[in-house]
Formats: structure tokens, sequence, C-alpha cells
């Protein structure tokens, strides 16, 4: 890597790196060709793109990136009908809660728990998507049922830990409801994962903030304090502008919109 630096430094005539003990840090030059060979990337890929979609039969790799509960629990159980239809569609789901750079084709298209910011994309609002506190029977036949706000504090609560990315924002309203935070209460679990969290209250491990969605026909699970209840989360199916006749964006934004009139959100 070094000759190869050393020979593109002397064939351009200019120092790309800055050199000293701890590394290397580019120089202007190398900042000016850093940021031109991202852009000729990012237009080589949007051309091959482009080339592949305009084939009659969409094929080829579609990178969605989103968060890991949701591809866990609405959308891989639902997804046979979708590569059934479209065999050649090279679906790729990437699931963590980091934010995938869409105009740097870090990923083709994007599931977000919030409104995105950015002006060069395409924003679809796919639902409102609800939440309650919820314990399994289980649970709330040993330990008994929270009656008050209060009461809460008498319980293990289950909480997302501070500081990590989160898939929407203030996951641990539950904690904020009870007037505690994480750290102030030993009696509680956390886990930076909305499915662990999740897996977690249905076993009777403690109480939970879940989506409603997730409790669709569960006669196991109860709501908790039903008259309160946590705000909303937006969700939003975004892709950048210049994908916007992409047939296999379309595609997953077809399948994602009727998977969600047929989910209780």
């Amino acid at each position: 890597m070094s000759r190869q630096i050393s020979s593109l430094e002397e064939s351009l005539g200019v120092i790309l790196f800055h050199r000293h003990a701890r590394g290397l840090i580019l120089t202007e030059q190398g900042d000016i060709l850093e940021k031109a060979a991202r852009d000729i990337f990012s237009q080589m890929a949007l051309i091959e793109s482009q080339i592949s979609d305009s084939k009659q039969r969409p094929e080829g790799p579609l990178r969605i990136t989103t968060t890991s509960f949701l591809a866990s629990t609405w959308i891989t159980p639902n997804m046979a009908p979708l590569v059934e239809s479209y065999p050649d569609l090279q679906l790729v789901l990437l699931l963590d809660n980091r934010i995938y750079n869409l105009g740097m084709r870090e990923a083709d298209a994007a599931i977000r728990l919030y409104k995105p910011e950015q002006p060069d994309l395409i924003q679809l609002k796919l639902a409102a998507m609800n939440f309650h506190i919820y314990g399994s029977k289980a649970y709330l036949d040993k330990h008994g049922k929270p009656k008050t706000v209060e009461e809460l504090r008498e319980h293990r609560l289950i909480a997302y830990p501070e500081g990590l990315p989160t898939p929407f924002a203030d996951p641990n309203w539950l904690f904020r409801l009870s007037g505690q935070e994480p750290a102030d209460n030993y009696n509680m679990m956390m886990m930076n994962s909305m499915a662990a969290i999740y897996q977690s209250v249905l076993s009777g491990s403690g109480l939970g903030m879940l989506p409603d969605y997730l409790m669709d026909g569960r006669d196991d699970m109860e709501i908790i304090l039903p008259d309160i209840t946590p705000p909303s989360i937006d969700m939003y199916f975004v892709y950048p502008e210049e994908r916007r006749n992409s047939q296999r964006i379309r595609i997953f934004r077809d399948f994602l919109q009727d998977l969600v009139g047929k989910t209780a959100f």
C-alpha cells in the first residue's frame, strides 16, 4: 500500500499524505483527490444501478438498511412472497442502528424510525408505530400488576443502555415515566436490542415498552397502565432522489406498503 501511494504521488507530482509517527493525514491535495474519487465511485455505482434497473425483469443487489427488530419481527417473517416473485433480486438487509449514508451508496434505501432531514431523499411515511407498556401474564401473576405510575418502581423494568445508538428517540421513555434513570434502578435489565427486550418481556423477565404490532393475536401479554401511552414513532421508507426510477426500490416500496396495510400498528 505504501509503495502504491508513493507511486501515485510521484505520478501526480504532489504529496498526498503528511507522514508522522502516529500515522498519515491527508494533505490539501490528498483531500481534493479523496473527495473526487468518492464522487467518481458514487457516479459509477449509480450508472451500474441505472443499467440494471433498465432491464425488464428486476435483478441484482438491493441493500436496505433498517433496525434489527423491525427486520426480525416484521419484514423477514413476511418476505417469502417477495423473494418468490422476484428470484433474481439479491436482497441485502443491513441490520443495526448506524445511519448509513444513502448518498454515498452505503445502502440503496432505508426504513427509518424518524423523519430524515436530508433534502435530497425521497421520503415515504409508511405508518405511525404505537407503543404501550407490556408484561407477560406469567410475570404479572407472580409479581402483581402495577396500577399507578408510582408502582412501576416496584417492578423490574427492561431498559436500553444509555450512550449507545438507538433505533428511535427515547427508547427509555418507561424510565422517564417512572421518575427514574436506568442508572438509578438496580432492579432492571439493559440490552441494546428491541428484539431482545421483546423476548425478555415475553419470557417473564420484567416490564417493557414495546410496539403494539408485536402483540397482535397474543393472549399471554397484557398492557400495563393502558391510559398512559408512549409517543408514537413515525416510520419512513427513504431513498435518494436519483434512484426515483429504480425498479428494485419500487418493488420493495410496494412490498412495504402492502405489508403496512396488513399490520396493526
